[in-house]
């Protein structure tokens, strides 16, 4: 099994390109592939795929169940995986690091496991307009179920929150703030240390939604201060349906289980039951072994490249997407934050997102077109959909290229068909 990426030298994303067998196929014929959907979700290097292709050849068993060997090395490459991922972001200890099957999953269990005994009716959910729907309709129905409000920090124009509205917003009445820490539409990093400082003072807690950002540079949760964080396996070069809940030690102790069943329990009798010792309480049944051992191997992976190297480079191609893009006639770009990741939405005069994205599959290029999962920051920005390209470690300008190119194509094309 290879021990992580092809080159130890200094970074070099054509190096790296190698580990990852689906990059070096074509989609069509003589159509190379051009993945810049990485926001959706990430490619996966060979060094995840062996490890998923291990466990179930050499060490399938169930977890915390058996003494026989098979179980005992399975449980302890499982639990190996949790510590990764606990080091990973910097979180205050293991027992506080949940698997779920992603940030969805782990917003909801927060919404129930949490909030339905901490947010009642008068308190205040803290939300921001550019979030996407995972960390929206949650919220929106634990205050359906206990009365509490929701409230929005608005989005200017440049795609940044506007944090003097803070002072307005934030009280006493607020219990819980939750907040994309980049924005997938957006592409816009926000002040996390900032904005959950500021939520302590008046008493609240913050929860801080990972998925775009765990993947693309360092996060430190005692450093940015989050009571709980959120991500995704899969857009961490992880296989999908793993993710992670980690919350402080004095947060996890105030969560009653979210699931019933095996493994979550201590003890149990026809009339009632006791909970096992967190994280255990929180992951009732046969969990997704594979998924949690391929995601310890994706961090594996980053982690020899290193969090610092991969932000770098992308900040670099991202500037350089946009110089690009910028070029192409008729083409806005959504979202100018001074601070920002390589995730780049566009419009086009010429064209509707979803053409845009059909037109430059042809050239083999992977984009993402629509709503992007953030309805309301569409109606806010007056379009239906936009395009995406996010980029990630393993992009190169020849990627950037290859997507500009196209989109002349679109719009000379859909230019002349208006004509």
């Amino acid at each position: 099994m290879p021990n992580g990426p092809s080159s130890v030298q200094a970074f070099d994303p054509r190096v790296i390109r190698r580990d990852f067998p689906i990059l070096g196929r074509e989609v069509y014929p003589g159509k190379p592939l051009v993945y810049l959907d990485n926001a959706a979700t990430t490619q996966k290097p060979t060094a995840v795929l062996d490890a998923l292709d291990t466990y179930y050849r050499e060490i399938n068993a169930n977890v915390h169940r058996a003494i026989h060997r098979l179980a005992e090395m399975a449980t302890d490459a499982y639990e190996a995986a949790r510590s990764k991922a606990a080091k990973f972001i910097h979180a205050p200890n293991e027992r506080g690091v949940i698997y779920t099957r992603g940030t969805t999953e782990a917003i909801n269990l927060v919404a129930h496991a949490w909030g339905l005994r901490h947010v009642g009716a008068g308190d205040t959910i803290l939300l921001t307009e550019m979030e996407h729907h995972s960390n929206l309709v949650p919220w929106q129905l634990l205050a359906a179920r206990t009365g509490a409000k929701l409230a929005f920090i608005p989005v200017s124009e440049s795609g940044e929150l506007d944090l003097a509205s803070l002072d307005r917003l934030l009280d006493a009445r607020v219990k819980l703030v939750a907040f994309t820490h980049m924005s997938n539409v957006l592409g816009t990093v926000n002040p996390a240390r900032e904005i959950a400082s500021r939520a302590h003072a008046v008493g609240a807690r913050v929860l801080l939604d990972g998925a775009q950002s765990v993947p693309h540079m360092p996060v430190d949760m005692q450093a940015l201060d989050c009571d709980f964080l959120a991500f995704s396996g899969h857009k961490l070069c992880g296989p999908t349906g793993i993710g992670i809940l980690a919350a402080k030690p004095d947060r996890i102790e105030e969560m009653e289980p979210f699931l019933g069943g095996g493994e979550m329990i201590s003890k149990v009798a026809l009339d009632h039951s006791t909970w096992a010792e967190p994280p255990h309480k929180f992951e009732a049944g046969t969990p997704d072994i594979s998924g949690a051992i391929g995601l310890g191997a994706a961090i594996e992976y980053i982690e020899r490249i290193g969090m610092d190297a991969i932000q770098a480079y992308e900040r670099d191609l991202a500037a350089y997407a946009m110089a690009q893009l910028d070029t192409v006639p008729g083409l806005v770009i959504h979202g100018r934050a001074a601070e920002r990741g390589a995730a780049i939405s566009f419009s086009m005069a010429a064209a509707h997102p979803h053409d845009v994205a059909h037109f430059v599959d042809r050239d083999g290029i992977a984009i993402r077109a629509g709503h992007m999962c953030a309805q309301p920051l569409m109606r806010k920005r007056g379009v239906p959909a936009l395009s995406r390209a996010s980029l990630y470690f393993y992009n190169t300008r020849e990627d950037v290229d290859a997507l500009v190119r196209s989109l002349r194509g679109v719009q000379e094309f859909f230019g002349r068909a208006a004509r």
